[in-house]
């Protein structure tokens, strides 16, 4: 089967600027040289950002990140690295040297001190897992700041920010849209080879533009400009070559950096927005626009790929064609694909696939389970994440999970042996430690109303509040009505009575996974379930009662006033019996 799969996969001619190579040998130079011309950056003419005004981080900051490494921080980096990968060019995997850090910590921290003074590496372990500690522990300090210096309208990659807060102010925007019947419209734009793309030059100047030190921008070339590529060519390694652009996929480094470039385009786009160019679903507007990528293009080498952008009206807009035409891109329509998420429709496609039925018998029981966690029970959970999902679909995705349970590889039923609600137990009540797709899907959504609560000045947030308004003391947001629209935050808001009343209790919860009858200690009296249930102690400190005013009495009546909470909310709804 192996040597099938491998005549399958082998690449016998390839077609390079037009040309069919057949021979082995120009096949792999042909692919070899279409990726070197990939990764070198063209030398002409390049914009300067030397008038941009980007946010900066403190000198105090600056000067934080380039203390030198403390043999805490490379231990905590080295664990911290997924020891499963395949072994490196040396031989070695990461988890060699995970279990050798005593052995070899010595040398380990010798070549930091190197880095460190000299910001770079000797070039023979650019090829090794070793090279990768320094860049963690790079990204481990850079993630501190990054929040500083990005912009709200950013929300991939930075702490306490999600790329499913895009999603959902998306879809606030057109449902608002809609509803005052308005006309707009959505310019979906993607980047042509975004990592593969990017100037050196152009992010060590945002670096500096940002407030970075000089000892910071040198380890950032040396971790940039070090890489080395060759390419697999039907199994065989082909060429060794460097390049003079773009972000490594593994480099830990490489997502903060690119938002960090990005943060350029974002500051382009607030500028003519606030000066009036770009408010209006107009030919001028739009012409503004162009001339904003463009410029963009000419400084970061970031380009717009026009095949894949478009632009979608929201209501009836005007001559939507010639708007197009001024773009370069094709016209959409709603709904649509954002972030991999529904756009302006309210109920998000929970589909999962079955693979091949013939290879269901090859799978033992225990693999099935391993399959369902994994794959068939993970893939809508994205999804579930914002979108509230009908009660059909949860019945229809756990059937499918049922039936490659206990199936023999053909499409007749079979009995399942053990009831569904058994199974979805943990594994130490005699489940197996699966779940059941409506709670999980609560508990997802029910995280919104916590984040509302705790989160201070995130851009969901605002969109939220100016939206809908905001009670109770700012804990949360009002009630979204309304019979019409795909209001995403209206779904949310379905699933969140017991979270409203409590979110801040829900925060310190200890056992979040936890059932009445677990937490309940018969020989404590009326308020002993304190120590085992909170993180913190409520009866003292002055945050805390902002619950409510009566929050001593919430303890002290324990049994009375925190079953229901338990019954209806979420500490108690992954596990209630």
């Amino acid at each position: 089967m192996i040597s099938a799969h491998r005549r399958n996969n082998s690449l016998d001619r390839v077609k390079i600027n037009g040309e069919w190579l057949s021979e082995e040998q120009k096949v792999r130079e042909g692919i070899v040289n279409a990726f070197q011309q990939l990764l070198l950056e063209d030398m002409g003419w390049k914009e300067d950002i030397g008038r941009i005004q980007l946010d900066q981080i403190s000198q105090q900051e600056a000067e934080n990140l380039e203390t030198p490494f403390s043999k805490t921080e490379v231990h905590s980096a080295l664990m911290e690295m997924n020891g499963d990968k395949a072994p490196g060019s040396d031989g070695f995997t990461v988890a060699f040297w995970q279990s050798c850090w005593e052995f070899a910590k010595k040398e380990i921290l010798e070549m930091f001190r190197e880095f460190h003074e000299h910001s770079s590496f000797l070039k023979s372990l650019n090829n090794t897992f070793l090279v990768l500690i320094p860049k963690r522990m790079l990204a481990n300090r850079l993630k501190k700041v990054v929040g500083k210096v990005v912009s709200t309208a950013q929300n991939a990659f930075v702490t306490r920010r999600q790329i499913l807060d895009a999603s959902l102010i998306a879809n606030e925007v057109i449902d608002s849209w809609q509803k005052r019947k308005e006309k707009g419209l959505i310019c979906k734009l993607d980047i042509e080879k975004a990592y593969d793309s990017i100037n050196w030059k152009f992010l060590l100047k945002v670096l500096q533009k940002m407030g970075f030190g000089s000892k910071w921008l040198g380890w950032m070339w040396s971790c940039l400009s070090s890489a080395k590529f060759s390419v697999l060519v039907n199994g065989v390694p082909t060429g060794f070559f460097s390049s003079t652009k773009g972000l490594r996929q593994g480099n830990p480094l490489s997502p903060y950096l690119f938002v960090m470039g990005m943060e350029v385009l974002d500051v382009l786009i607030r500028r003519v927005v606030e000066g009036g160019f770009l408010i209006r679903a107009s030919k001028e507007h739009l012409t503004h626009l162009s001339w904003i990528l463009f410029w963009f293009e000419a400084a970061s080498s970031l380009r717009i790929n026009l095949a894949k952008s478009e632009i979608i009206p929201v209501g009836e807009v005007d001559e939507i064609e010639e708007l197009a035409v001024e773009l370069g891109c094709r016209v959409g329509s709603l709904p649509s694909q954002y972030l991999g998420l529904p756009l302006g429709l309210l109920i998000g496609l929970f589909l999962c696939g079955m693979g091949a039925l013939w290879k269901w018998q090859y799978i033992s029981k225990g693999g099935r389970i391993t399959f369902i966690k994994s794959t068939l029970a993970s893939m809508p959970i994205y999804q579930m994440s914002i979108f509230r999902m009908p009660k059909i679909f949860a019945r229809r995705l756990e059937k499918v999970q049922r039936d490659f349970l206990w199936g023999e590889g053909n499409l007749e039923g079979k009995i399942h042996l053990v009831k569904w609600e058994v199974v979805c137990t943990d594994k130490n009540k005699g489940g197996l430690g699966l779940r059941k797709l409506a709670l999980l899907n609560k508990v997802l959504l029910g995280k919104w109303i916590w984040r509302y609560a705790c989160d201070e000045d995130n851009l969901w947030k605002q969109v939220i509040t100016t939206k809908y308004g905001q009670e109770g003391l700012g804990w949360r947001s009002k009630k979204a009505n309304g019979a019409i629209g795909i209001g995403v935050w209206k779904e949310i808001l379905k699933e969140s009575t017991a979270v409203h009343c409590f979110p801040h209790l829900f925060v310190m919860a200890i056992h979040r996974n936890a059932t009445v009858e677990e937490m309940w200690d018969q020989n404590s009296g009326q308020g002993g379930v304190i120590g085992l249930l909170w993180r913190k102690i409520l009866f003292f400190g002055g945050e805390e009662e902002m619950v409510s005013s009566g929050s001593r009495k919430l303890i002290v009546y324990w049994p009375i006033l925190m079953i229901p909470f338990f019954l209806q909310g979420v500490l108690g709804g992954l596990g209630a019996n």
